[in-house]
């Protein structure tokens, strides 16, 4: 059995950015990242039937611990919208509504949920799927674990991330420490980009090996090598933050127990509900209608 993690607000702005503002309630909210994550949704159980699933979503860029130690981390975004922060909380509902576990706390960003998720399913020797378009997951993942691009239809498994990376799965936090994350705002060591970083890892493995065997690095086929070893010890404690916000969290305070990802049948009358709000024609209905009809979920 997988347990399937979805990386739900990742999906929620791909609707968001992709699908038409033209699309509107009739109260002229726009309605375009509700509808084009409840499709994703759809799709995605219709075509899995998962039995053990959960949706992860963000719910603020400023309020995580991550802030509390580094003020600038994600201060290079702006702010959601009001009309997209109105269609998150739709997205929420139509998630619980669907019968999947749907999860989201202000101290922790969804990567956390989804971290102390899948850590409680492999200790428990269940094998999990991440479902996003994030690499930074990729951390999470261990022998018999899968990564699943859906949209991007590619799916990585553990032994593959150094191939799509370049490397290790357990390697990430150290790589973006090194390399930084401008998506994130976090810094890295200035002048070391993603090929030294790789360059670094696959001969030190981490950042203690290579912080304690410095004098190396002027000797490896690395360009620029020579003064490396000198930005590397300057930037120390920025390389160890970086890696530090890097790093997903997988002791989040929420329920991590096998029967709680466990899917429901959906709440058709919540469900219609819903689409009656945002004004969803027949579609979403009917394909809601099969999802209920093909509950429970195969095995």
């Amino acid at each position: 059995m997988s347990v399937y993690l979805i990386d739900a607000s990742i999906f929620v702005f791909r609707a968001w950015f992709t699908m038409p503002d033209t699309m509107t309630d009739d109260a002229d909210n726009p309605v375009n990242a509700v509808y084009g994550y409840a499709r994703f949704l759809g799709d995605f159980l219709e075509r899995v039937r998962p039995t053990h699933i959960a949706a992860a979503f963000d719910v603020s860029l400023t309020t995580s611990f991550r802030n509390e130690i580094y003020p600038d981390y994600k201060a290079n975004r702006d702010p959601a919208p009001p009309e997209l922060k109105r269609q998150f909380a739709q997205c929420r509902e139509i998630t619980r509504a669907l019968g999947v576990r749907e999860c989201a706390d202000t101290g922790y960003e969804a990567d956390d949920l989804i971290g102390t998720l899948a850590n409680a399913m492999q200790e428990g020797g269940r094998n999990v799927t991440i479902v996003s378009r994030d690499k930074d997951l990729f951390q999470l993942l261990r022998d018999g674990d899968v990564f699943w691009d859906f949209t991007g239809k590619r799916k990585i498994p553990h032994d593959q991330v150094i191939d799509a990376l370049g490397v290790r799965a357990e390697q990430v936090p150290d790589y973006l420490g090194l390399a930084g994350d401008s998506v994130d705002n976090i810094p890295g060591v200035r002048g070391v980009g993603k090929k030294t970083a790789a360059a670094l890892l696959a001969h030190f493995d981490d950042l203690e090996h290579l912080y304690c065997n410095l004098e190396e690095v002027a000797k490896l086929p690395i360009r620029g090598a020579a003064k490396l070893a000198g930005r590397l010890l300057e930037q120390r404690d920025q390389a160890e933050l970086s890696r530090e916000l890097a790093r997903i969290r997988r002791d989040a305070p929420i329920e991590a127990s096998v029967t709680s990802l466990r899917r429901t049948a959906p709440a058709m009358e919540e469900l219609t509900g819903l689409y009656d709000e945002v004004g969803f024609g027949p579609a979403l209905r009917n394909q809601a209608q099969r999802i209920a009809g093909g509950y429970p979920a195969a095995a």
